[in-house]
C-alpha cells in the first residue's frame, strides 16, 4: 500500500503497459483515473479495478488538446479532491521505415500524441502537484536514448520527453514536485509483434536477440518501476531515467541467444491485464 490515499491519473491506460500501471497503483491503495482515448477500453479497466476493491475512474478524450487535459485534471480533482501523481504513459507507434520512406502524418501523429500530449497534461496538472508536493513520471524508451534504425522519429519523440522531465525536475524541485522518466526496452504488448504492431518479423527477432534476458519484458515488470518512483520510496529521486529495457542499452550483437530456454520465460505476475495486445499501433482514423 505504498501508495495509499494518493490519486494519480494514468494517460493511455486502457491497454498494454498503461493499464497495468493503472492495477498496480490501484493495488498499491492509490485513486485511479484511467485516461484514454473514447475508443479504448478504460471503461474495462476501471471496472476490474472496481472489482478488486479498488478506487477508479475513467476519462476519455484526446489529452493533446488542451481543453481535454485541463478536464482531466479537474475531473481527478472534483472527485478525489486533489492529484499527487501524473503518469504521462500515452504514446502511439503508428510505422516504422527508413527516413525517406517515412509517412509525414504518421510524424505529425506521433508529435501530437507522444509530445503535446505530454506537454499538456504536465502543464494542467502541476498548479495541483504544487498543492501536494507531488510527482509526475513519464513514459521514455530505450529508442530515446540509443536511436533505433527505421524507429528514427519515434526515438526523437522519446529524446524529447527524456529532456523534457529532465528539465522539469529541475524547474519544479522549488515546489516540491519531483519528475522522472521509465524507459521501457522490448516489453510484451501490440508494439513488439508482428501480428499486432509495426515491427515486422526479422525486427521482432532481432529485438529479442539484442536482449541479455533473452526475452520480452512484462507490463507489470514495467509498473513496478512505475509504482516506486511515484511513491515516497523513491523521495531523493528526481530527474531519472529509469531503464526497463532488460539490459538492451548497453549490449552488444545477439547476446539474447546465449540464455538458456528455462531463463526466457516471462514471469506470471498478479495483475492479470486484459488488453495486453491493444494499443495504437495504426493512426486513428479521425486523424488521417
Amino acid at each position: 500500500m505504498r501508495l495509499q490515499d494518493k490519486v494519480a491519473i494514468v494517460t493511455g491506460g486502457g491497454a498494454g503497459i498503461g493499464e497495468a500501471i493503472a492495477k498496480k497503483f490501484a493495488r498499491e491503495g492509490a485513486k485511479v483515473v484511467v485516461c484514454g482515448f473514447p475508443e479504448d477500453p478504460v471503461a474495462d479497466v476501471a471496472r476490474a479495478i472496481q472489482e478488486e476493491g479498488g478506487t477508479a475512474i475513467e476519462f476519455t478524450g484526446d489529452i493533446s488538446l488542451e481543453a481535454n487535459a485541463k478536464s482531466c485534471v479537474e475531473l481527478a480533482v472534483k472527485q478525489y479532491g486533489k492529484l499527487d501523481i501524473l503518469i504521462n504513459n500515452a504514446g502511439v507507434f503508428p510505422t516504422t521505415s527508413m527516413l525517406q520512406d517515412y509517412p509525414t502524418e504518421a510524424f505529425d501523429y506521433m508529435l501530437r500524441h507522444n509530445i503535446t500530449s505530454t506537454f499538456m497534461m504536465s502543464r494542467a496538472a502541476l498548479p495541483e502537484l504544487h498543492k501536494t508536493q507531488g510527482n509526475i513520471v513519464s513514459a521514455g524508451s530505450e529508442a530515446g536514448l540509443i536511436g533505433i534504425a527505421e524507429n528514427t522519429p519515434y526515438g526523437g519523440t522519446k529524446g524529447f520527453n527524456h529532456a523534457f522531465m529532465r528539465g522539469l525536475a529541475v524547474e519544479q524541485a522549488q515546489f516540491g514536485v519531483r519528475c522522472n522518466c521509465v524507459c521501457p526496452g522490448p516489453i510484451d504488448t501490440a508494439w513488439t509483434h508482428k501480428e499486432t504492431g509495426p515491427m515486422d518479423s526479422e525486427m521482432e527477432k532481432t529485438m529479442v536477440q539484442a536482449t541479455p534476458l533473452g526475452r520480452r519484458g512484462t507490463p507489470e515488470e514495467v509498473a513496478n518501476v512505475y509504482a516506486f518512483l511515484a511513491s515516497d520510496e523513491a523521495s531523493f529521486v528526481t530527474g531519472a531515467l529509469y531503464f526497463v529495457d532488460g539490459g538492451i542499452t548497453v549490449a552488444k550483437g545477439p547476446v539474447g541467444d546465449k540464455v538458456p530456454a528455462k531463463l526466457k520465460k516471462e514471469p506470471e505476475g498478479e495483475l492479470n491485464p486484459e488488453h495486453k495486445l491493444d494499443g495504437h499501433a495504426q493512426i486513428r482514423e479521425e486523424h488521417q
